[in-house]
């Protein structure tokens, strides 16, 4: 086990964390869309209001009241519904209590004193995101007395028994208000956090981030995909849960598939959500992540309504019109620019999907997910034309780093290793 998972607590990767603020099930779609943007792992956790204002809450109330986690790709495949195609502007002011998948296992509260692997131990069970107590005590732990005081396991940084010259845990003799100032205030720990700490930490969990991804087991086989040539409404009858993602692929006849592009959250994270919904109705799954323009092998695309209050006479009542628009891949994030020709379509260059090799190094991996903000990453065949063998999520990453060392296969280099440096 690499030591840093035993020299460090959970309170070292929140230090300069900003308070979390609670999304409530009663706000609205429209509002879920800009916190969604602004959120980590494209999605934000939803929660019930409190039963009275003021009221002070232990771990156990405080996670009755947490509902689900809600992401991009919940929404757009919410709008994307014949009843909300209708009429957008009801859609988009719907609770999102009506949207939301229920599910509260997806977050727990820790302490800041939780040791990092016990942290990780969670994440790897389907915990995705970690609550933790604010403290204006708390400055972060050091490797020499995160694991012992005194010949004991850290306890709670809040127990009142603790030890009065114990200087890592909260001065208890602070006065009453501060420490009632903070009782309340959390931040929110995701695996994207811990996914960045530890790609700082690289040197201490030597060799495992330059084996090779198949060498460490971290490759799931177990994806979501649909054909092309389906409709793209089709990825959403059942949405996968973890990474939430449809790989969209073309079959070969070798019985194999080739990935050419995806469904996901991450790639809607922050998209033109009822243009992204229309599409998702109306295109083919191969047309959606190809970035399709006005015209499709000839055919005309039909415009789709947008409301929008325009100066036509109606301002002064305060109501507003109902404009066309042409759909285009430029409404749903796509780049038109450095399109690669598959065939005779255009592949648009960048809602290609982020993918790797079987070879690939564990950093390396780690290291697109980051600088992509991305919540897994696709793999192919080493030697083939985007032939899909597998992804690699989060999960899947915490589970390799934390393999003991005699369950690790023969460590293969990674092709390519220079690139990375």
């Amino acid at each position: 086990m690499p030591s840093v998972f035993l020299y460090h607590v959970v309170g070292d990767l929140t230090v300069g964390k900003p308070e979390m603020v609670e999304f409530y099930e009663t706000e609205t779609v429209e509002s879920a869309i800009r916190a969604i943007g602004e959120s980590t792992e494209c999605g934000i956790p939803v929660w019930k209001r409190k039963s009275h204002v003021g009221m002070i809450e232990n771990s156990e109330t405080r996670l009755q009241r947490f509902v689900g986690i809600l992401n991009s790709l919940d929404i757009v495949a919410f709008l994307a519904s014949t009843e909300c195609l209708e009429d957008q502007d009801k859609a988009i002011k719907t609770p999102v209590s009506q949207v939301v998948v229920p599910n509260t296992s997806l977050v727990k509260q820790v302490d800041p004193a939780t040791r990092l692997i016990d942290a990780l131990e969670m994440m790897k069970q389907g915990v995705r995101r970690l609550i933790v107590p604010k403290s204006m005590g708390w400055k972060g732990m050091s490797k020499r007395f995160s694991i012992l005081y005194n010949g004991k396991w850290l306890k709670n940084a809040d127990t009142p028994n603790s030890s009065s010259n114990n200087n890592l845990t909260i001065n208890t003799n602070r006065p009453s208000s501060s420490g009632t100032s903070n009782r309340n205030k959390f931040c929110c720990l995701s695996r994207e956090d811990v996914i960045r700490f530890l790609i700082g930490c690289l040197g201490a969990l030597a060799p495992l981030p330059l084996s090779s991804i198949s060498s460490l087991g971290a490759i799931n086989s177990n994806y979501s995909s649909v054909e092309a040539s389906l409709p793209a409404i089709e990825a959403t009858r059942k949405l996968p849960e973890d990474p939430s993602a449809i790989a969209v692929v073309e079959p070969i006849p070798n019985g194999q598939c080739k990935i050419i592009g995806e469904i996901s959250a991450s790639r809607l994270w922050k998209c033109d959500y009822p243009a992204a919904a229309w599409a998702l109705a109306n295109l083919s799954a191969g047309q959606f992540v190809m970035g399709v323009e006005d015209n499709v092998a000839g055919r005309s695309l039909p415009d789709f309504a947008v409301n929008a209050a325009v100066d036509d006479g109606n301002t002064a009542t305060g109501t507003g019109s109902t404009r066309l628009r042409k759909f285009s891949s430029r409404s749903i994030g796509f780049n038109p620019g450095n399109s690669i020709r598959i065939g005779r379509s255009i592949y648009r260059g960048r809602c290609a999907p982020l993918t790797c090799k079987t070879t690939s190094s564990l950093a390396a991996v780690m290291a697109q997910m980051l600088s992509h903000r991305a919540t897994h990453v696709w793999v192919i065949e080493d030697h083939s034309d985007d032939i899909l063998v597998g992804v690699v999520g989060y999960a899947d990453i915490l589970a390799a780093v934390t393999k003991q060392p005699a369950s690790l296969t023969h460590v293969n280099r990674p092709e390519g290793l220079a690139t990375l440096v």
